[in-house]
């Protein structure tokens, strides 16, 4: 039986609630799901169709193209949550079959390199909370600063998205044991080791003020109000720190995250290692790193190498 598009407000409703209950999405994920399955469904009603065809698909998808408003990666994003809204109707023996069965046609999407921040960068970013502290002269924006602190020096230490460490909770992290426990996409778990003292001792001192934000929240990190710190409130802190670090005024919290899966590799460690640290499903998301360490190589070499200096042709 094809889709009724009459049907689809209720079906969409049902795939929704599966994702937040059965499938444990985060908030960001559903946002992305809702807004795809709604545009489409507007689309639909837009253009007066009355059932889902494999070729009313293909005019959606060619409308793209011709008016060329998203990157292919937001395309292609789009046909993932069409396949499995699909599929979910057909486990659920509301459809027969999806159809996106034979689709025939291939979504491919150029690599981009990840962006990095040189290591110069990199430690003045996280010499820059403390420089900043010299000039307090309030005890609260003294205890901002020390979380503030604790929040870059983790991200670039672990590698952790930003949400997964909004995320994280007081019962989460062991510092004498030096682990935390971090939930990624899917809620996936991964437990990381804090390698680094520095990093331990920036931490322990955040503890030791936190109680003084009064904590409404069991998180990690709060913010002044003493709630759970958002993503938002960590973009801010992270656009701060680069501002007074003179960094790449361009770069986001995720380019820490870059930055230390490249010095990973470039320093000898194992891609199925990595790949385990950042909490990818797939080790081929991993591998794009390789492509910035083999980059990186090939600029120092280019323009260092003292073979280049030399003339040995006369």
């Amino acid at each position: 039986m094809a889709i009724s598009v009459s049907a689809l407000d209720e079906y969409i409703e049902k795939y929704i609630s599966f994702l937040i209950i059965e499938k444990n999405l985060s908030p960001k994920s559903i946002k992305a799901y809702v807004s795809d399955l709604n545009r489409l469904h507007n689309w639909l009603k837009e253009n007066k169709v009355e059932a889902i065809t494999s070729d009313i698909l293909h005019s959606y998808f060619h409308s793209f193209n011709s008016t060329g408003t998203l990157k292919d990666s937001t395309i292609k994003r789009k046909y993932i949550t069409f396949k499995a809204f699909f599929l979910f109707l057909v486990q659920k023996s509301w459809i027969d079959q999806s159809p996106l069965n034979n689709f025939g046609r291939k979504f491919k999407t150029a690599k981009r390199i990840p962006k990095t921040l040189a290591v110069e960068e990199i430690e003045r970013l996280l010499q820059s909370p403390l420089k900043d502290r010299e000039h307090f002269a309030s005890p609260f924006r003294t205890r901002l600063s020390i979380r503030n602190d604790a929040i870059i020096d983790l991200l670039f230490s672990t590698g952790i998205r930003i949400g997964e460490l909004a995320q994280i909770q007081l019962e989460d992290i062991d510092l004498k044991s030096q682990v935390v426990i971090i939930f990624g996409k899917g809620r996936k778990e991964r437990l990381l080791y804090l390698s680094s003292t520095e990093l331990i001792d920036k931490l322990n001192n955040w503890l030791a003020v936190r109680e003084l934000f009064r904590p409404q929240s069991d998180t990690l990190f709060l913010n002044k109000y003493g709630q759970a710190l958002s993503i938002y409130g960590v973009e801010d802190i992270f656009a701060k720190y680069r501002k007074l670090a003179c960094i790449n005024e361009k770069s986001t919290p995720h380019y820490l995250r870059h930055s230390f899966a490249t010095q990973l590799l470039e320093n000898g460690a194992d891609l199925r290692a990595v790949q385990e640290i950042l909490g990818h499903s797939s080790v081929s998301t991993t591998e794009i790193y390789t492509e910035v360490s083999v980059k990186r190589k090939k600029d120092v070499l280019s323009q260092f190498n003292p073979r280049n200096r030399l003339e040995t042709s006369k």
